[in-house]
């Protein structure tokens, strides 16, 4: 199989991690539940705190190699272990926030004064290909290729027709190898990614899997409950490392899920509310 090289260099997010201490609510355009959703106070973006940090921070980049660092130790435990099995060996990953960096993104969100998710936004993002790699994943996806090592790409999108065309076009841009139709799943109409791994567990020897949302791993975590999810968390915490790799993301991903019901909420002042809520559930009284 030859490397398909070019010369070119969740997933959504709909609320951040953090709410700036102190800051006042927004204002809405309209109504409270439109999703034209308008925030006079620039300065007060939740989204704000976790955008910089991807954007700026030498820490989350030294995070993502470490994940990819680890990862490559368990491909070179696999290679050494000269396994008898006839499956070829496999890695699979999930692409948004994974590998794919998408901050000119959030950052356009930002500067639209918006806090949330914007589909028509992101739609109209995607085939730009203003993307970047994470730190390590190319580095570590040459690696894997270069030991006979297959990677399997999938993601969880929805663009229309295209939508394929344009999540192959961002690994071709970001000059990946194992760019191609074979290697590449889109899931338009679910996020459940479970049939990708049992598809490839019978093909070939899967030696690990790589996301930055628990859900990518396993189904068990879809739940519409903080507590309970984390509980999951505590049950399968000897997997991490070593079956399962983690990328760090505190723009998105299904722990939004357990704390609204949705991925997806709706830009309101109690949804931002609920949020604080949360944020400060383990505050100290002052006292």
């Amino acid at each position: 199989m030859s490397k398909q090289y070019k010369s070119k260099f969740k997933r959504r997010s709909i609320l951040g991690a953090l709410l700036a201490g102190g800051a006042s609510l927004p204002l809405y355009a309209n109504n409270p539940t439109s999703r034209d959703y308008v925030n006079t106070d620039a300065e007060s973006n939740s989204l704000l705190w976790a955008v910089a940090w991807k954007e700026t921070s030498a820490e989350y980049g030294a995070l993502c190699h470490q994940a990819f660092n680890l990862a490559r130790l368990k491909v070179d435990q696999e290679l050494n272990r000269k396994s008898k099995s006839k499956k070829p060996l496999a890695i699979i990953t999930d692409m948004d926030n994974t590998i794919i960096h998408a901050t000119s993104y959030w950052g356009h969100i930002i500067n639209q004064n918006k806090e949330f998710f914007d589909d028509s936004i992101w739609d109209e993002w995607v085939p730009k290909n203003l993307i970047k790699a994470i730190p390590g994943s190319k580095r570590f996806f040459d690696y894997c290729y270069d030991n006979d090592v297959e990677v399997f790409y999938v993601t969880n999108r929805d663009q229309g027709a295209k939508t394929f065309d344009y999540a192959l076009s961002q690994l071709n841009y970001l000059d990946l190898p194992f760019a191609d139709k074979e290697h590449l799943t889109v899931y338009r109409e679910s996020s459940n990614k479970m049939p990708t791994k049992n598809q490839i567990n019978q093909s070939h020897k899967l030696i690990l899997m790589l996301g930055d949302n628990l859900n990518d791993y396993k189904r068990d975590y879809y739940i519409k409950n903080v507590s309970q999810r984390y509980e999951v968390m505590e049950r399968d915490k000897d997997e991490y490392g070593d079956k399962f790799i983690l990328i760090p993301n505190p723009t998105d991903g299904h722990w939004v899920r357990a704390m609204f019901g949705t991925s997806e909420p709706e830009p309101s002042q109690e949804n931002l509310m609920l949020l604080k809520e949360y944020a400060t559930r383990s505050a100290w009284d002052g006292e």
